[in-house]
């Protein structure tokens, strides 16, 4: 997508994780709810974001969530939704894409449209993501 592309890091501020169905299974499904903090372009404390997860025997699996930010990017006030999918190694890292909700940016931003990523590796505190957008 051409655009504006923008960078910082996000830090996990908080991780609930509860099982959906039999633990002792495999694939087991699990449900998280995550507060982020993000800072650099994209600036939103406290963001809400909620995951369906799948775990593999191998302890690899994949992910889907939905992420409501409410703060500033780069500058423009607003809020805005990303629907989220990645996947997760065997050694805990975990790569994402990110793409804005149609429809969902308000404020100064909206008419956002824009993709985006990160690689999170087991043991960081702060991770680096990259997104790309357009403001109608």
């Amino acid at each position: 997508m051409p655009g504006t592309r923008t960078t910082g890091h996000f830090t996990f501020a908080d991780w609930k994780e509860n099982p959906v169905g039999p633990e002792d299974t495999s694939p087991r499904l699990a449900h998280a709810s995550v507060l982020n903090t993000f800072t650099g372009g994209i600036e939103a404390a406290g963001t809400f974001c909620e995951y369906a997860i799948a775990y593999l025997a191998d302890k690899s699996g994949s992910f889907t969530g939905m992420e409501l930010l409410t703060g500033r990017l780069d500058g423009r006030k607003g809020a805005f939704a990303l629907e989220e999918r990645g996947t997760f190694d065997t050694d805990g890292t975990v790569h994402c894409r990110f793409e804005v909700v149609p429809g969902s940016g308000t404020g100064e931003l909206t008419g956002l449209r824009g993709t985006g990523r990160f690689t999170a590796r087991p043991g960081e505190k702060s991770v680096a993501y990259t997104f790309e957008y357009e403001v109608e």
